[in-house]
């Protein structure tokens, strides 16, 4: 019998966009690799549940980018109905969201990261930052490089905003060189790609906008920095408690050596996404990867052994 995949794809951050893209490109791959697969656009939560316990799917493949798609809320969600999904379970994408906590994580277990503070954008406009300047104000919990400011002088800084005063931002010194990135697939790390995106940096632009940025595999940088990059990747990969598939990305230069700028529990999946393009690079094709995460799907199974609405 056929796998039945509900692939979840929408949802309401700031990547829902690129996440339709994702979603489509999954669902397509996995048709051709023989499962049954039902596209779902999440718009509201109630509809989720809906098809969940309507269409009872063996697989939910996570699609989703950004808040609630792999910050951890729909894995607990599906961990409490007890439907296997793809990625990381709800540990590891609290953690991996939280920026602030990754950090921790990866000073506590020797991965350079650079050095910075994190505030709310009200105590950030009021008291500034004891960082000096080139630095980067980023959100404290989001991806896709949605919201990031480099700040290289007074007028820089004059241009960092966000809606919220309350939100949480981390301010951290800015680190020059080249832009890397490593996928980690099965505990196990892929490969290092460099991006050099034609103007700018490696933005939300830069990522989904088609010939914005080249992407070169292998980087052409030494063995030994290839090898760091993939040493931090799985290191990190594994402290956090990952499944299946993350990707790290880094900056690199001779003075600061390989940063750690954030990882990705949920990597996109679209036809400029760094992880096919990776995995193709390690003979592993799309359709190939898409079926390996349905394949190795789980969700976190109740200690007790006690189904939830089990009676006593």
């Amino acid at each position: 019998m056929k796998k039945k995949v509900l692939v979840v794809m929408g949802g309401f951050s700031s990547e829902r966009e690129v996440s339709l893209v994702s979603g489509r490109g999954v669902c397509e791959a996995l048709q051709h690799a023989g499962y049954s697969v039902l596209p779902f656009v999440l718009n509201k939560v109630s509809e989720f549940i809906d098809i969940l316990q309507r269409e009872k799917p063996d697989v939910v493949f996570n699609a989703l980018h950004g808040n609630w798609g792999e910050d951890g809320e729909i894995q607990a969600l599906l961990d409490l109905l007890q439907i296997p999904y793809t990625h990381s379970g709800m540990k590891a994408s609290v953690l991996g969201m939280d920026k602030t906590l990754t950090k921790l994580v990866c000073e506590h277990y020797g991965i350079k990261v650079a050095k910075g503070e994190e505030k709310t954008f009200a105590e950030y406009q009021k008291f500034g930052t004891q960082i000096k300047m080139p630095y980067v104000v980023k959100p404290a919990c989001d991806g896709s490089s949605v919201g990031v400011f480099i700040v290289k002088n007074a007028e820089d800084a004059q241009k960092v905003f966000y809606d919220e005063g309350d939100k949480e931002i981390i301010v951290e010194e800015f680190i020059d060189g080249h832009e890397l990135t490593c996928a980690v697939l099965d505990g196990c790390a892929l490969a290092v790609t460099e991006m050099m995106p034609k103007s700018g940096f490696y933005d939300y632009k830069a990522k989904y906008t088609d010939g914005m940025t080249q992407h070169v595999l292998p980087a052409p940088i030494s063995e030994q920095v290839t090898q760091t990059c993939k040493k931090y990747a799985e290191k990190l990969h594994q402290k956090l408690g990952c499944s299946m598939l993350s990707r790290c990305d880094f900056r690199y230069n001779e003075k600061d050596g390989v940063v750690l700028l954030e990882i990705n529990t949920a990597p996109g999946m679209t036809p400029l996404s760094l992880v096919p393009e990776q995995a193709k690079f390690c003979g592993i094709s799309y359709e190939e990867l898409c079926a390996r995460l349905v394949e190795n799907a789980s969700c976190r199974p109740f200690e007790s052994g006690v189904e939830p609405h089990a009676e006593k």
